[in-house]
């Protein structure tokens, strides 16, 4: 399964237009992420690679674009760690961005070692970003889920393999929601409430044109 850049900015809180800017290397520095399906039209990014944004978007919350950059240099230039993104877990404090391992946390902007954390963000669940509510990755909506062994990882819902999108399409149409389980006998009425609100949260991030 694959994630059009509009769903992967939904459910990872990124603009298009962040999406855009760091699939670029910058100043002599490497991209922040590359699509890891197709990173030429068209661009199509995979599970991995939105709990990856998602990484981003929570290190943005404490620090720059330039500090990020910096420590994705020096985690795959310096620490030569070259799994997908996905794999590590990075924190920031304010001041600088750290690999945290068991037992030691590795400070990516200073290059200093085994600086303790007690705190550690979950990237999968909810968080904020300038004033948007990012939802929970694995459960965007109550009734609407994401799966990677179901479908691929494209949001359906919740105990059926029904994409999310299909049931927004009926109701979009005029379909009465008392009327959704003629065409899709698993899906009740508040889970394809949830369906469309959560097509129209997707339809938020508009296509961006890019010339």
């Amino acid at each position: 399964m694959s994630y059009s850049p509009k769903l992967a900015a939904a459910l990872s809180g990124a603009t298009l237009r962040q999406l855009v800017h760091w699939r670029k290397a910058s100043a002599g520095r490497g991209a922040v992420l590359v699509p890891e399906i197709s990173e030429t039209r068209p661009i199509l990014y995979s599970f991995r690679d939105v709990v990856a944004l998602r990484t981003c978007m929570k290190l943005r919350n404490d620090a720059s674009l330039q500090k990020i950059r910096r420590a994705l240099d020096t985690l795959r230039a310096d620490l030569r760690e070259r799994e997908h993104l996905s794999a590590y877990q990075l924190v920031a404090d304010g001041s600088t961005i750290y690999l945290v391992e068991p037992g030691q946390a590795t400070d990516l902007v200073h290059r200093t070692a085994n600086v303790v954390i007690h705190e550690l963000i979950d990237v999968l669940r909810p968080f904020y970003r300038d004033g948007r509510h990012i939802p929970d990755l694995l459960q965007p909506r109550d009734h609407v889920t994401v799966d990677p062994a179901v479908r691929g990882g494209i949001p359906v819902i919740e105990g059926t393999r029904v994409p999310y999108d299909e049931v927004a399409a009926l109701l979009r149409d005029g379909v009465p929601v008392e009327r959704i389980s003629d065409y899709f006998p698993s899906v009740t009425a508040s889970a394809a409430l949830d369906a469309v609100d959560f097509a129209d949260y997707v339809d938020s991030y508009e296509p961006l044109l890019i010339p």
